[in-house]
């Protein structure tokens, strides 16, 4: 019986370690999935094992797939010589959910820390820049959080590309659609503000 609790505070601590999850949230879920043991447990520990075998990275962006090139660059539809440049999976997953963008992604790996001793060489920028006479790159979009290190990586890319005669974006940013002022923060208001057009 001790051996048998053991292994289920070991599962809770495991979990516990997931982003969003603390030792309570951990604790329900592990409650939860041994009340519907063969309903969830099981398939969901086989669905674990199968992605922990085959998952890999993508040799040309950095998505996660199952095979040496992911699905999208693999997909001769989205060469169109956009490539958006993404600071990590979560953020590519979350640019394909709005199925607006039909290029093709590069995951950066993070963003440049002089705190945290990152630099370019240590975040995909190299493969970038490799990528762009490779692929024929037309336009390189830079979709990074708008945060300080975000912009700091923003910046070098766009200086890094200036020699280079392809056009350098970055996605819009201000007030979302259905957002009310009121609960906006002072930096999205002066981005806002700052990227104003005619009506």
């Amino acid at each position: 019986m001790a051996q048998a609790r053991d292994e289920i505070e070991a599962l809770i601590a495991l979990m516990a370690r997931l982003p969003g999850l603390g030792p309570r949230s951990a604790r329900r879920a592990v409650l939860h999935l041994i009340s519907r043991r063969g309903a969830l447990m099981a398939p969901l520990a086989r669905s674990m094992a199968d992605v922990a075998e085959n998952a890999r990275e993508c040799s040309a962006c950095g998505n996660i797939g199952t095979q040496t090139l992911c699905d999208i660059c693999s997909d001769p539809r989205r060469a169109t010589g956009e490539i958006c440049v993404v600071e990590d999976v979560a953020d590519l997953w979350a640019m394909e959910r709005g199925q607006a963008f039909r290029g093709r992604y590069h995951i950066l790996g993070g963003t440049l820390s002089a705190l945290d001793a990152v630099g370019p060489e240590d975040l995909g920028i190299p493969r970038l820049l490799d990528r762009i006479p490779a692929e024929s790159v037309t336009e390189v979009i830079l979709a990074l959080n708008a945060t300080v290190e975000g912009q700091t990586t923003a910046h070098y890319i766009a200086q890094t590309l200036e020699a280079r005669d392809i056009r350098v974006t970055s996605l819009a940013q201000g007030v979302p659609i259905g957002g009310e002022l009121d609960y906006l923060d002072d930096g999205t208001i002066q981005a806002a503000l700052r990227a104003r057009k005619a009506f």
